[in-house]
C-alpha cells in the first residue's frame, strides 16, 4: 500500500532531504587517494550528527556502519572499512539521515583523481540515465513509464540495468511502497498521483546486469568485474508538480 503524504507531510521531509544532500556534497572535497571508506564513514555520521540528523543505514537490519560505500565494482551495500582508495577509483556514497522521523536519501558516484574513460563513461551513462526517469515523472504516468525510459537509454549507450534492486517509496520508513524499477515497459504498473514519495536510483554496469551478493550478505558485486555506478534523488510529486527534495546533492554536477 502506497503512503500518500499531505502538502504538510512533504514539507517536513524536506530538512532530511536537505541535510543529506548536505552531508552528500560535504564529502565531496575529502574523496581523494588514501583515504579509507572508513574515514568517509566517520565523516558522514559526524555531519549527519552535526545537523541534527540520524544516519539510517547505521543499524538498518544490522547495517554496521553510518553510509555506504560502493567502490569500483560493488554495486551498492558497500561496507565501509580499511580499503584505501586509490587514483582513477570510482566510489557511490549513498546518504540517508532521519530527522524528525522522516527519511532523506540520496547518493552520488564520485571520481577519486583521474578517472579512466570507461569509468567517465559509466558514470556519465548512470548520472544521465537518473535523469532521465526523473523527467517521466508527472502525475498519471506510470511506473513503467520511469523504468522504460532508464532503460532504453542505459542500454542505447551499451551499459546494462541492474535489476535485482529499485528505487522505492520512503517517508517514516526508510523504504516504503511502491518499489520503482528502472526497467519497464511504457503504460504499466502502479500509475503515478499527487502525494508520492520515492526514489530512482538506477544502478548501471559497464559490462552485464548480472550481479553477486558476497558473503557479508550486503556487498553487491557485478559479477563480471565491470565497473557499476548510481545516481539517487527522493521525489514528490505534489499539486505544483514534481519536487526533488534532495536536489542539492547534484548541483555541481548538474
Amino acid at each position: 500500500m502506497v503512503q500518500l503524504k499531505s502538502k504538510e507531510e512533504i514539507a517536513q521531509m524536506r530538512p532530511a532531504c536537505i541535510a543529506a544532500a548536505a552531508t552528500l556534497n560535504m564529502i565531496e572535497s575529502h574523496i581523494c587517494a588514501g583515504i579509507t571508506t572508513n574515514e568517509i564513514n566517520t565523516l558522514v555520521h559526524e555531519d549527519t550528527i552535526r545537523r541534527g540528523g540520524i544516519p539510517a543505514p547505521l543499524n538498518y537490519h544490522g547495517f554496521p556502519k553510518s553510509v555506504c560505500t560502493s567502490v569500483n565494482h560493488v554495486v551498492c551495500h558497500g561496507i565501509p572499512g580499511d580499503k584505501k582508495l586509490k587514483n582513477g577509483d570510482i566510489i557511490n556514497i549513498d546518504v540517508t539521515t532521519i530527522i524528525d522521523g522522516w527519511h532523506g536519501d540520496t547518493s552520488r558516484t564520485f571520481y577519486v583523481g583521474t578517472p579512466s574513460p570507461k569509468a567517465k563513461k559509466v558514470v556519465e551513462v548512470a548520472r544521465q540515465a537518473l535523469v532521465h526517469g526523473i523527467n517521466m515523472v508527472q502525475t498519471g504516468a506510470t511506473l513503467g513509464d520511469i523504468g522504460h525510459a532508464i532503460q532504453m537509454f542505459a542500454e542505447g549507450e551499451h551499459c546494462s540495468v541492474v535489476r535485482e534492486y529499485c528505487g522505492h517509496g520512503t517517508g517514516r520508513a526508510f523504504h516504503e511502497e511502491p518499489q520503482v524499477l528502472h526497467y519497464g515497459t511504457p503504460g504499466t504498473g502502479l500509475r503515478l498521483e499527487v502525494g508520492m514519495v520515492f526514489t530512482i536510483e538506477p544502478m548501471i554496469n559497464l559490462g552485464k546486469a548480472a550481479i553477486k551478493l558476497l558473503g557479508d550478505k550486503w556487498t553487491v558485486v557485478t559479477r563480471d568485474k565491470s565497473l557499476s555506478a548510481q545516481f539517487e534523488h527522493t521525489l514528490a510529486i505534489t499539486e505544483e508538480g514534481v519536487k526533488i527534495l534532495t536536489l542539492e546533492s547534484l548541483l555541481q554536477n548538474s
